[in-house]
């Protein structure tokens, strides 16, 4: 009877699929998938996947990709090299993007998502990809660019922010003010009290409404 009964749990009982992270673009792909490609911080590029700051703490690259791909998405990080050219790197990811294009994965499925240094070259590739239905969502990514005033947010984008955060705590409303506008906007802002480390775990106050966002296809 015992026997039996494992038997049959074993048909009845759900098996979820493993979650997926990969470090560049996957030769199988689910057309019908989600892909998130995520840029990290600067301080990954210094110091590795687990850095310690002394003024924001641990930046647990592992538990936000984890998170990341907790509801099924597809997502696609890798550890870039010391002094990496965010206008160089956007270039690797744009080619990311029009690679899962071509194999068949629909512009509205994909997201580039960035924080801080890694939010800036996700800026550069909604400037330089100009797809209206790729996502992107920018975390802690924006600051004044005197120096950049070319730059544009296309797509459709959701950007987050922290009220506490000297370092990147602004909005980024004035990337949306030129004549060439985002398909879509939105814009939210926490405030946890951590600065900019607020982007340094998979903290609620934005990984559920970054997820919820993306599920709701933007």
């Amino acid at each position: 009877m015992k026997v039996w009964f494992v038997f049959i749990l074993c048909f009845m009982t759900p098996v979820l699929s493993a979650q997926q992270i990969t470090t560049s673009v996957p030769r199988s792909l689910d057309p019908a998938g989600t892909y998130i490609i995520y840029l990290h911080g600067k301080i990954i590029e210094d110091r590795g996947p687990r850095p310690v700051d002394s003024r924001f703490g641990v930046y647990d690259y592992p538990a936000i990709l984890d998170k990341l791909a907790s509801r099924g998405a597809h997502v696609i990080s890798a550890q870039r090299p010391s002094g990496t050219d965010s206008n160089e790197y956007a270039g690797v990811v744009v080619a990311q993007v029009e690679q899962l294009i071509r194999d068949g994965v629909p512009p509205g499925n994909i997201v580039v998502m960035g924080f801080s240094k890694g939010g800036a070259i996700a800026i550069h590739v909604s400037s330089f990809l100009r797809r209206p239905q790729v996502r992107f969502v920018l975390l802690a990514a924006c600051w004044p660019r005197p120096d950049e005033p070319q730059l544009r947010l296309t797509g459709r984008v959701f950007s987050v922010y922290e009220t506490s955060d000297t370092l990147a705590g602004n909005s980024c409303v004035p990337f949306t003010e030129h004549a060439d506008k985002p398909q879509s906007f939105r814009e939210i802002h926490i405030s946890t009290g951590r600065s900019h480390g607020a982007f340094y775990t998979p903290m609620k106050e934005w990984v559920v409404p970054v997820l919820d966002w993306i599920g709701k296809n933007g």
